[in-house]
């Protein structure tokens, strides 16, 4: 087994020296602005379903004399949802350009509406100008300073692009054409306070799709946790296991995994200590890069397991958030970081591993890795730290997309009460799960004839028998597993994302915490 951090540093070569860096391009920069009637610029306003608008976009349709609702109905725009209309000097105002963007029937929305607004403001002013002004009011309806931030948000999520690789850049590579908008609403201090906590948040989900994002060339073990101990600027406390440290705790599942590779495997945790008492903790898978090892994977759209640290990266990201935003709370983040390679060194279908608990376990399939990885990971959470519950994020299996495709990450839980918080949580944020079963009989088909279990119980219910391997290493500490393989990368483009990597869970386990743990 490798455990030369030089000779692993030599062995590669980056993209570019700083391409494993923080990001190159800067966010849009939002203000909160008390409402006044705007004279120049571009200035975006809402429409409602039916083509209704609010107090601001009336009186500037009275003082160009009624030049915006002919316009409206020449277009035949009605604020149907998605739905935009552009006029380009409007006739009667100063104005340089009003984008009239579709709200639907946001005065009655959920929360996650007034997020996704923000993301469609943004996607359609993005290429039309570097600043411009939004007037957040509607009919009937003065949004609150809470529903502002939501859209501050929105537009945060939807502003993030991912070009560091891009020598010739094009407008289009980039999401952050728009350098600033001001958000005009009543309530505009108590709005830009609300959005600082948003703000961290967003802050994390970057975090979290720019690892994803980045080339397995650039972000090996050593480079992941390089970018974790980055977080010591937050007030997080981190440490780093080397393969000697692990080596001497029993975790020979962990280190089996990355024995192919000439970059050391790692294990990092992240310490938050926001209020004091029994800690929250979080467990990332972080393969940096997959092959499959021995059992290596078909060559077609291999490169996409650049993004099989995805749970890693959202277990990075939620500390980031946490510490951002100061959360009053102890949680406590764990990433286990190793590259799946098949080299001469690597493990073989028919090894047999001891895991740090003292299990042992055959090796089926080299490519059911990130349940080893997680294996030692969980076992050394909970001994350690003795968290109140212990939730693990993995691009773990094919099979949960089978079953869930894109849309919801499979949810496995040991506790019914955890399994609806993060439920519920879901919901609010719209980073959507749809719980799974566990049962014993599931669990035998991990049973093996020469060692305590095995990686892997067969193509049939391969998600649940994943999740069922998972549990024997938690004991009957609180748990959850996230199987995030349809959720955490190869995203579809939204008004919210455009981004091969989503950064999803970072919104999804800070709610869970803000809704249910702050003291």
């Amino acid at each position: 087994m490798v455990n030369n951090t030089a000779s692993a540093a030599e062995s590669w070569t980056p993209a570019r020296p700083d391409a494993a860096g923080p990001r190159e391009v800067t966010p849009v920069k939002l203000t909160f602005d008390k409402p006044s009637p705007p004279t120049k610029g571009l200035v975006a306003a809402l429409v409602t379903e039916d083509g209704k608008f609010g107090p601001a976009l009336a009186g500037l349709d009275a003082e160009a004399k009624g030049a915006i609702r002919a316009a409206m109905k020449t277009a035949k725009f009605t604020g149907k949802p998605g739905s935009a209309l552009d006029l380009v000097a409007p006739r009667g105002l100063s104005l340089d350009r009003l984008v009239l963007v579709a709200a639907g029937k946001i005065a009655t929305g959920a929360e996650q509406d007034w997020v996704r607004l923000g993301g469609a403001v943004q996607s359609k002013l993005a290429s039309l100008g570097e600043a411009a002004t939004l007037l957040l009011d509607l009919e009937g309806h003065a949004p609150s300073p809470a529903q502002a931030a939501d859209v501050g948000l929105g537009v945060r999520l939807a502003c993030y692009g991912f070009d560091r690789y891009k020598t010739k850049k094009k407008p289009e590579d980039a999401g952050d054409r728009l350098g600033k908008l001001s958000i005009q609403v009543e309530g505009h201090t108590a709005a830009r306070r609300a959005f600082a906590r948003r703000e961290a948040i967003a802050d994390g989900v970057d975090l979290a799709r720019d690892l994803v994002n980045t080339a397995p060339n650039d972000l090996g073990p050593p480079e992941f946790a390089r970018r974790c101990e980055e977080l010591k600027t937050l007030g997080v406390e981190v440490e780093v296991l080397d393969e000697a440290a692990m080596r001497k705790l029993g975790m020979r599942a962990l280190l089996g995994v990355g024995q192919g590779s000439v970059r050391g495997s790692r294990l990092v945790v992240m310490r938050w200590k926001g209020a004091g008492g029994q800690p929250l903790a979080f467990v990332g898978k972080g393969v940096t890069f997959d092959t499959g090892g021995i059992s290596i994977k078909p060559a077609q759209n291999m490169e996409d397991m650049k993004g099989d640290m995805a749970g890693a990266a959202c277990v990075t990201g939620l500390m980031h958030a946490l510490a951002a935003r100061k959360a009053r709370v102890d949680a406590v983040g764990i990433v286990g970081l190793v590259e799946n390679m098949p080299d001469g060194n690597a493990q073989r279908p028919g090894d047999v591993v001891t895991s740090m608990s003292g299990q042992t376990i055959e090796i089926i399939n080299t490519d059911a890795e990130g349940r080893l990885v997680l294996a030692d990971a969980l076992w050394y959470c909970q001994n350690r730290f003795k968290p109140k519950f212990m939730i693990d994020l993995a691009t773990l299996t094919g099979a949960i997309m089978v079953a869930l495709g894109t849309e919801n990450a499979g949810l496995f839980a040991n506790d019914d009460a955890l399994a609806e918080e993060l439920a519920g949580a879901g919901k609010a944020t719209g980073e959507k799960v749809w719980r799974m079963p566990l049962s014993s009989d599931y669990d035998k088909m991990m049973d093996s004839t020469v060692a305590d279990m095995k990686n892997s119980g067969g193509r049939y219910a391969g998600a649940i028998t994943a999740a069922q391997f998972l549990q024997r290493f938690v004991n009957d500490v609180p748990w959850a597993h996230l199987d995030i393989a349809g959720t955490g990368m190869a995203a579809k483009a939204t008004d919210l994302n455009k981004s091969w990597g989503p950064g999803f869970g970072v919104r999804l386990l800070d709610r869970l915490v803000a809704d249910h743990y702050e003291a």
